[in-house]
């Protein structure tokens, strides 16, 4: 029992001595970001400029302080290498980050993405090859997470997308990608996609095609339903929408000859019953849809390293049309129990009191909002007060001219 417990022990350390990060940054030591992080120049002078800052509310002020977009209408664009690349080839890939939209964003992105080396880090924009597109995307009526995996030099969105909800609460985003070509999302610890890389993908071609030397047979049926035959259209049956208006009389001066034969104007049939149609019974010879035969793909090859990416930088570029987002605690690193850990810490330990913190600001909100309502109320009722006295002064003033000019 004892040497079981000893095997036990050293393959827990074994395993967090193999865990490793590759970038953890939580924006923590003042502007020292700057030395570490290159600001990109591709838009000139649309760029956009970041400051620190946590927000108007938070759970912790110096945790949750980030990286703030702060110039509405502007392009931004930021990147580093990592220390050491990140081969994730037969690995578990965790990348996470948090985002708060403090300025309720009406239309802007907020992803990251995994790239190969950024060569001129001051050029980095959106014609940069990546490997991982992951974060926000919010504009009008679209509200989602991007998930965009580039292969073999095409860039691929999700099959279906991510439905997110917009506030202006911190989120945590989380991508992970494992060795064995699956992967899951999650956004604040709760999954909402998962599965195989190649199902939500379209990085390879189908596994089975429709057979090319199928088609469905002349004679198959497959209509459910057909007319009964033995229906008849009942003789009384009105089915002219207009007749000729029984009231319209031909004009004395209308001449055939000259104006041509005359048709009274028509009007709607009061008896119409509409268009008649035969009721509908189970068709015999109904075989049910027909189903196009699939076959293998001959264009279809298995790839093993659909997760496998070298990653050696990593960028944002986005546009925004209020600014207003903090970017924080970046995370890249092949364990998911160390990610947890660090989630715990930055984000799950701390949503409570950042709600809690919200709330009261909104009550406080709504208490003044109460206060000055009362107050408009209370003038508004002065000010008719007030136009009450004059009119009643008024009507006092002409009742004793009237009285005057009557002794008169």
């Amino acid at each position: 029992m004892a040497f079981g417990r000893v095997a036990v022990a050293i393959a827990v350390v074994l395993a967090c001595a193999s865990a490793k990060v590759f970038l953890q940054e939580e924006f923590a030591d003042g502007d020292a970001w700057q030395k570490r992080w290159t600001l990109s120049k591709w838009k000139g002078s649309d760029m956009g400029k970041f400051e620190l800052g946590a927000g108007g509310f938070y759970g912790d002020k110096k945790v949750n302080t980030g990286l703030q977009t702060k110039e509405d209408y502007r392009w931004y664009g930021i990147s580093r290498d990592l220390d050491e690349a990140f081969d994730t080839k037969d690995k578990t890939m965790v990348f996470q980050f948090t985002a708060k939209h403090d300025q309720d964003i009406d239309c802007g992105g907020a992803y990251w993405k995994l790239l190969p080396k950024i060569n001129d880090k001051e050029k980095f924009g959106g014609d940069d090859e990546y490997f991982i597109m992951f974060g926000p995307d919010i504009c009008g009526g679209t509200k989602r997470l991007q998930a965009i995996i580039t292969y073999k030099g095409k860039n691929h969105l999700k099959k279906t997308d991510i439905s997110i909800d917009k506030d202006r609460m911190t989120h945590l985003y989380r991508f992970v990608i494992k060795g064995d070509n699956t992967y899951e999302i999650s956004v604040d610890g709760k999954s909402v996609a998962s599965g195989k890389i190649e199902d939500d993908w379209e990085v390879l071609p189908p596994q089975k095609i429709k057979d090319p030397s199928k088609s469905k047979p002349k004679d198959w049926v497959d209509e459910e339903l057909m007319d009964d035959p033995e229906d008849k259209k009942p003789e009384n049956w009105v089915d002219e929408e207009t007749i000729p208006d029984p009231k319209a009389k031909k004009p004395e001066d209308w001449d055939d000859e000259d104006d041509g034969e005359w048709e009274a104007p028509r009007v709607p049939n009061p008896e119409f019953k509409g268009a008649w149609k035969p009721r509908k019974i189970k068709n015999p010879k109904y075989k049910g849809p027909w189903e196009h035969p699939m076959i293998d793909n001959p264009d279809y090859k298995p790839d093993a390293n659909l997760h496998a990416f070298k990653v050696e930088s990593i960028g944002m570029e986005v546009w925004q049309v209020r600014a207003g987002t903090v970017f924080d605690n970046l995370y890249l690193g092949d364990d998911i129990k160390e990610a947890d850990e660090f989630a715990d810490r930055v984000f799950h330990n701390l949503s409570s009191a950042e709600s809690a913190m919200k709330a009261k600001q909104d009550a406080e909100a709504a208490k003044k909002a109460a206060e000055a309502a009362k107050k408009d109320e209370k003038k508004t009722d002065a000010a008719k007060k007030d136009d009450d006295d004059d009119d009643d002064d008024d009507k006092e003033k002409k009742d004793g001219e009237e009285e005057e000019h009557d002794e008169l």
